[in-house]
């Protein structure tokens, strides 16, 4: 399968993101709808992987402090990679626009795919709309 990751302001990404993002995070994961949009959308890099067909299979953003999030890929694309070249673009583009560290809050059961390109957690397990997570950080000096 040929897959592209573009990387796009919200203005380009919104639908595509979205649709994603609702299909992974409130239909399968029963996050309550209104916590999953907020105000970081806008000011954020979208990373969007796409089918040959233009297919959307997954996204993430990146926001303007460092913060990696809303990573998501759609069930049908799990465990072909394209997760992790979400995230390869969303930390290159960081390198590029000069951070110095990347922060995440990862779901428990995800820790080891950030852990793989050298996140590390940071601090104790906590609960974000009921679900585990733990912080997790990675240095780019």
């Amino acid at each position: 399968m040929t897959i592209s990751i573009r990387l796009v302001p919200w203005s380009e990404a919104r639908e595509t993101a979205r649709a994603i993002r609702y299909a992974v995070f409130v239909e399968e994961q029963g996050v309550p709808v209104e916590m999953e949009w907020d105000e970081w959308d806008e000011p954020s890099w979208h990373a969007l992987a796409l089918a040959e067909d233009g297919t959307a299979l997954a996204t993430g953003r990146l926001l303007p402090d460092g913060h990696i999030g809303r990573m998501a890929v759609l069930k049908r694309a799990r465990g072909t990679g394209v997760g992790a070249r979400v995230l390869a673009a969303l930390m290159d583009k960081a390198a590029e626009l000069g951070y110095a560290e990347l922060v995440l809050s990862a779901q428990s059961h995800a820790a080891p795919f950030y852990a793989r390109v050298g996140f590390a957690p940071v601090g104790e397990p906590f609960e974000e709309v009921g679900i585990p997570h733990v912080e997790m950080r990675k240095s780019l000096r």
